[in-house]
């Protein structure tokens, strides 16, 4: 396991995931929203992400984090293992509700540019990371499962999780054997 996508809907929980792997395996993360995001909520001209996207890829080793089907013959076409949080709606709504609250309030600087998640965008508006969320939901399962059915993308190992207990029952096997 040395090259490894994670992905899932957007609140599922990628990122702490890839935090934690990282930690295990010693291999470097990659948010695929720092290298689409631009300052002023921009994305990045679909020839600079895939280049972004191409040169991270290009590594040994690495943690990728991201659903971004722009990318995904680079992502999943170089990965050796994919990991599906595929969580039950609730539980991401509520995941994500609370790391929306969190970083409302901490303003905190997403991806080093400049860009915050405020009130007004997170709950008021056709941007509202919690309605893109509830939108995607059914769609992402739909797609990911399409797409791991298909092959096309190689003799991947692919980890499903539907339930934190289950992914947490795998980090701890997986610690245990790296120790």
């Amino acid at each position: 396991m040395r090259r490894v996508v994670i992905v899932g809907t957007t609140g599922s929980g990628k990122s702490v995931l890839a935090e934690k792997l990282a930690r295990t395996l010693a291999l470097p993360p990659v948010e695929l929203d720092a290298l689409f995001w631009m300052p002023g909520w921009q994305p990045a001209l679909i020839e600079l992400f895939r280049f972004r996207v191409d040169t991270a890829t290009q590594a040994e080793d690495w943690i990728i984090v991201g659903n971004y089907g722009q990318v995904r013959d680079l992502v999943w076409g170089r990965a050796d293992t994919l990991i599906w949080l595929d969580f039950p709606l609730p539980l991401v709504m509520w995941r994500l509700l609370r790391r929306t609250v969190r970083r409302v309030f901490s303003r905190e600087d997403l991806w080093d540019t400049g860009n915050r998640e405020s009130l007004r965008r997170s709950f008021f508006s056709r941007h509202s990371i919690l309605l893109w969320a509830l939108k995607t939901h059914r769609r992402n399962r739909a797609r990911f499962a399409a797409d791991i059915e298909s092959g096309t993308y190689g003799a991947l190992d692919i980890r499903v999780f539907r339930s934190p207990g289950a992914l947490r029952q795998w980090l701890n096997s997986l610690a245990t054997a790296q120790a």
